[in-house]
């Protein structure tokens, strides 16, 4: 076994195979391939045989940043402003409508059983996070088409940067709301909002900045084969990037590929289309397997009142913040109806958030330390819950919809 254990290489291979074999199997009890993986994971991870130990999981934390760059770049490639401009202001109002339902009803939520604010204010700004990579993977093993599709893919990606600059302004407010309950000087709130700030206008300026470069090399390459390795190289250096500034990768490589498909020839961003369509299913398994094992299903116990109270908040702000937004907007009645369900998931850019929390808010005392334990075991937990209901949710509402087939 200690062979095994140290047979990294061994491992992912093991790993991959069985994730592969698992996930075809759940099409016979009509669930995505994506649980599949994901059951493979938990049970080789630490919560099973642990084999994808710890240790192992942080050395392979490039293939996970790998695979949600891909995730952002063909979220970012599916936003043509000729097909947003038919769900017109509608699709922005939904973005604020859910991302703010899910922040006001967390934060009342958990105000009223803890009469905690800057608690509760943390809470409410994770709630807006959402991991995109559960919903494009559900939509790309479907092939799943239409005005619900188009709609999901504009919502997990931007949702992730106002996300972000609610959690700026309510973790702002948090820390001056401590540092005077101690007698600590944290400097104006205009101030502390500059570092969320900083961060989505890097974010999109880098996403443009390698979206022009990539256009402009690609000019003096033909094949398909070459424009997707310069691809995978740009997509490289755009989330090395991100790693070394502290940007958003979603972000950032989801502008790098509305640049692309608003700017370049239809033939390039099918040949780029043609290439990720056969890359994609190997990262979702690589993603997901290692989401898996991740999971610490001993956690789910442990959730607690506030953890119920944040799943049941979270759930019913996205869900009645997008059908509001999608009526006030005139928006289709799939969209109305089945939206709120298909952005559910949540899982590295809100426990990112939550570790943001539990390193920061170490200087603001007990209390602060008391925030931090809190959040991050929250977050994490229920992580585990969104990670396995959502995908399920996603295709129920895609197939009632009409956007995929029951058969599929």
């Amino acid at each position: 076994m200690t062979f095994i254990q140290t047979n990294t290489l061994f491992i992912i291979g093991i790993s991959t195979a069985l994730a592969l074999f698992f996930g075809k199997s759940m099409k016979f009890v009509k669930l995505p391939s994506i649980i599949g993986y994901m059951i493979i994971g938990v049970i080789l991870g630490t919560s099973g045989f642990n084999l994808l130990n710890e240790n192992l999981q942080s050395s392979l934390d490039f293939i996970t940043d790998i695979a949600l760059g891909f995730v952002a770049l063909s979220i970012g490639l599916e936003l043509n402003f000729k097909s947003l401009k038919k769900l017109g202001m509608g699709i922005v109002i939904v973005i604020f409508t859910e991302s703010f339902g899910a922040f006001i009803l967390v934060t009342g939520f958990i105000y009223l059983l803890t009469k905690d604010l800057p608690l509760s204010l943390i809470f409410g700004s994770i709630a807006p996070a959402s991991a995109p990579a559960g919903t494009v993977a559900i939509i790309q093993e479907y092939k799943a088409k239409g005005p619900l599709t188009s709609a999901l893919y504009a919502v997990v990606g931007f949702d992730d940067g106002l996300g972000i600059i609610i959690f700026g302004f309510a973790a702002a407010f948090a820390k001056s709301l401590l540092g005077a309950e101690i007698g600590l000087d944290t400097g104006s709130i205009a101030e502390l909002l500059l570092v969320p700030m900083k961060e989505v206008v890097l974010s999109l300026i880098v996403g443009g900045v390698v979206a022009v470069l990539f256009s402009l090399l690609s000019k003096a390459i033909k094949s398909g084969r070459d424009i997707f390795i310069l691809l995978f190289s740009f997509v490289l250096i755009s989330t090395g990037i991100c790693n070394m500034l502290h940007l958003s990768l979603i972000l950032t490589n989801m502008i790098f590929g509305i640049v692309v498909v608003n700017t370049q020839k239809v033939k390039l961003v099918e040949k780029i289309h043609d290439e990720l369509t056969q890359i994609m299913p190997l990262l979702f398994v690589l993603f997901f397997t290692l989401a898996g094992a991740n999971l610490n299903i001993a956690a789910i116990p442990s959730l607690g009142l506030i953890g119920l109270l944040y799943l049941i908040g979270r759930s019913a702000g996205l869900i009645f913040g997008a059908s509001i937004g999608a009526h006030i907007g005139n928006l289709s009645e799939s969209i109305k109806k089945y939206l709120g369900i298909g952005i559910l998931s949540q899982a590295g850019v809100a426990i990112g958030l939550a570790l943001i929390v539990k390193s920061e808010f170490v200087a603001f005392g007990d209390h602060g330390i008391y925030i931090g334990s809190t959040v991050i075991n929250t977050v994490t937990a229920t992580s585990i819950i969104f990670g396995i209901f959502s995908p399920i949710l996603t295709k129920i509402g895609l197939v009632k919809s009409g956007e995929i087939t029951v058969n599929n």
